[in-house]
């Protein structure tokens, strides 16, 4: 882990409070206590995109919080909310399926102890048109503990929020200083494909890709059961375990949503690629400006094909991160999450992937 750059623990703004799923069985927390403070580069003569941004524990306890959920300068999550002359920037870094976090996934936060890094947003958010621009930090705490005992979370189950204020400063795009300097500009296409059956691989084994096949065609299975339930108007429990209480305007966005998906992994022309060059813990990660490259990972190879948290459900969590399918984010991860988030919040959970892949996979059964 890398070590913690620390200053005095002063000049903070206070955190906004909200919250996300966990163990509803465990004590939450009463108050937030992490603060964010968040302020232009002083790197930089003019703002391009680079913030800097300090998380401070003000409480009297150890904190421990998963890497993912504090920035860095490489983001693992999208954990800004950003806005372009009050139209929503959209992510354009990794979409990552996670499992539970390990020891080793945490950062430590002593008692008065500050975070402090600095992020060039312009990297993961689409900052390249000029305009009066809207950047907050906002990253739920799914998992964050207090050596107290206490988990970062509310009554309700839903995780609290590291929250900043908002910070509002014009941006000198790349439509006035020319170039490229988004994620997405940068990016290229993998290259170097293997097609078999229909379905792109990149860095595969042979083993890999009969495995991988195997995981699109179980996945194309749960996409045509999921889009024939919701085009049926069912509303048991199935559709309200996942996606909460019924309307009308929900229950329209769930069906599109799994009309996409199942389009999208029905494809057979080599547009899906599956990329196996990953080798962090994960299960998978996509960029969802980059339609249909998944990059699978190590704990993708050793879940089980279907059921809970499987290969063919991960390919339908991946599937629903792209925009074009149905840009969802990872609100929360694990059925427990998943569950606390439709309950509390329906809306949230049909932005969340892995609500789609439980609903999907359907395990256990429900009508």
């Amino acid at each position: 882990m890398n070590r913690l750059p620390l200053i005095a623990a002063g000049s903070v703004l206070l955190a906004g409070l909200a919250l996300s799923a966990a163990d509803a069985s465990v004590q939450p927390a009463r108050l937030n206590p992490l603060r964010v403070a968040i302020v232009a580069s002083t790197q930089q003569s003019s703002f391009l995109g680079a913030v800097d941004i300090e998380v401070t524990n003000t409480s009297g306890h150890t904190v421990r919080v998963p890497t993912w959920q504090l920035p860095s300068q490489y983001l693992q999550a999208d954990v800004f909310r950003v806005t372009r002359d009050g139209e929503e920037v959209g992510y354009e870094g990794p979409m990552i399926k996670r499992g539970l976090p390990s020891a080793a996934d945490f950062v430590i936060l002593r008692p008065g102890q500050t975070y402090r890094t600095s992020v060039d947003l312009s990297a993961f958010y689409d900052m390249s048109r000029s305009g009066q621009y809207t950047v907050a930090y906002a990253s739920p705490l799914q998992h964050a503990s207090m050596s107290s005992g206490e988990m970062l979370m509310a009554a309700n189950g839903l995780p609290m929020t590291a929250q900043s204020a908002p910070l509002r400063l014009w941006v000198d795009g790349t439509d006035q200083l020319g170039g490229a300097r988004t994620l997405a500009a940068r990016a290229k296409p993998s290259v170097g494909a293997t097609a078999v059956n229909g379905v792109s691989y990149v860095g595969c084994s042979t083993s890999q890709i009969s495995t991988a096949g195997s995981a699109v065609n179980s996945a194309r299975t749960y996409a045509e059961n999921a889009k024939g339930y919701l085009n049926a108007g069912t509303t048991g429990s199935r559709y309200t375990t996942w996606f909460g209480s019924y309307t009308s305007s929900r229950y329209s966005t769930a069906r599109q949503h799994f009309v996409n998906i199942d389009k999208a992994i029905d494809q057979s022309g080599g547009q899906i690629t599956i990329n196996c060059g990953c080798n962090q813990n994960y299960y998978a990660y996509v960029y969802p400006t980059r339609p249909y490259e998944i990059f699978v990972c190590r704990a993708f190879w050793s879940a089980p094909l279907t059921g809970t948290d499987s290969k063919a459900g991960t390919l339908i969590h991946e599937m629903s991160h792209f925009n074009v399918v149905a840009g969802t984010d990872d609100h929360v991860y694990g059925q427990s999450g998943a569950k606390s988030l439709a309950a509390s919040n329906p809306t949230q959970a049909l932005d969340n992937a892995d609500n789609h892949e439980y609903f999907a996979e359907n395990n256990p059964a429900l009508k």
